[in-house]
């Protein structure tokens, strides 16, 4: 049994956590900025110089706040694949969203070369908003196709495969693109594919932001739903539950927040599947109502984490942040599913 008192102790650490990884994301970079100049620039007093004021308000605070938001976003996301599939090793891109999001982006970067001879993700401003327009009009389509078949199929692992499928076509259509495509768009093209937290900015951070503060305060509204599905479909039943109507809000809530979060950020893999494991090894507890928030404030310090890692001092300008999720999850996923299958043989 796990006690309120640990609980809470464990929170505190996260939020602890976060607040130091929020810090140390403004201090830490490849340019040394001294700790009175940046309390200045943040306090807006002082005349420091403005090559250092863009570094800290048009480079390290929107990197910051776009890895709080997407980390909490995708830990949540992936918190209810897992559950609503019954199976710990979905994701926030299991259902092939994430493929959606890049085939739209593939079209933009790669398709549109071919056929214009220049391609919109060139366009600056206007490529970038290309980029994301495409990027959420991919991954929720893939996502219509899911709920509309979630209305047709029953069972989790037939719907668990369908969307697999979905993935593996879009990557196929995405490879005949490539193939027909410039050396320097298929660079872009992978570029977008290793994930950055960099590259929202301005305007769009502010909308991506927004978006987010509003997805994910909605999406606690299905922690009863979550708790239910996890006694078993029967039982849910049982209890009121409309199994099919629940199905659909829970990937559509998760497929939405992994939609936003790749269009502006790329796809960003394991953080959404490490960081539920993590926090029930922590709190050794499958209730939702703990779980949520926890999933949200530990994938919050992770992507901060991940995040800090990739722009080391050292570096010459960022490592993709898609190796560094790699490197921090993989290990995390591997010794929980080790950890449940000695247990299973102990028993």
């Amino acid at each position: 049994m796990r006690y309120p008192g640990k609980n809470s102790i464990g929170i505190f650490l996260i939020t602890f956590s976060i607040l130091l990884l929020l810090f140390l994301n403004l201090v830490w970079g490849s340019v040394s900025i001294p700790l009175s100049s940046i309390g200045n620039i943040l306090l807006d007093r002082g005349n420091e110089p403005e090559s250092w004021q863009n570094i800290i308000w048009k480079s390290r605070f929107p990197q910051a706040l776009t890895a709080l938001v997407a980390g909490a976003g995708l830990s949540i996301s992936g918190l209810q694949m897992q559950t609503v599939f019954h199976n710990p090793l979905a994701g926030p891109s299991v259902l092939g969203i994430s493929s959606g999001a890049s085939l739209g982006v593939a079209f933009v970067v790669l398709f549109s070369g071919s056929i214009g001879g220049v391609a919109l993700s060139r366009l600056g401003f206007i490529g970038e908003v290309a980029l994301s327009v495409a990027a959420i009009a991919g991954a929720l389509a893939v996502m219509s196709l899911i709920v509309f078949a979630s209305r047709k199929i029953k069972g989790n692992v037939t719907l668990l495969i369908v969307g697999v499928m979905i993935g593996y076509i879009a990557n196929a259509v995405i490879g005949v693109l490539k193939f027909f495509s410039v050396e320097e768009d298929i660079k872009a093209y992978v570029i977008w594919g290793l994930g950055s937290f960099s590259r929202v900015s301005g305007n769009q951070m502010t909308l991506f932001v927004s978006l987010m503060l509003v997805l994910i305060p909605l999406s606690f509204l299905l922690v009863k739903t979550l708790n239910l599905l996890l006694l078993g479909e029967g039982y849910a039943r049982n209890l009121g539950l409309n199994i099919k109507r629940a199905r659909i809000e829970v990937i559509a809530c998760s497929g939405v927040l992994t939609a936003i979060v790749t269009a502006y950020c790329g796809p960003i893999i394991f953080l959404g599947l490490a960081v539920p494991h993590l926090c029930r090894a922590i709190f050794q507890t499958s209730d939702h109502r703990m779980l949520m928030p926890a999933s949200m404030s530990l994938g919050a310090a992770l992507a901060l984490l991940c995040n800090l890692i990739a722009r080391m001092p050292g570096f010459e300008g960022a490592l993709p942040v898609n190796s560094v999720t790699a490197l921090i999850g993989a290990p995390v996923v591997a010794s929980v599913l080790f950890r449940k299958r000695k247990n299973e043989w102990n028993e």
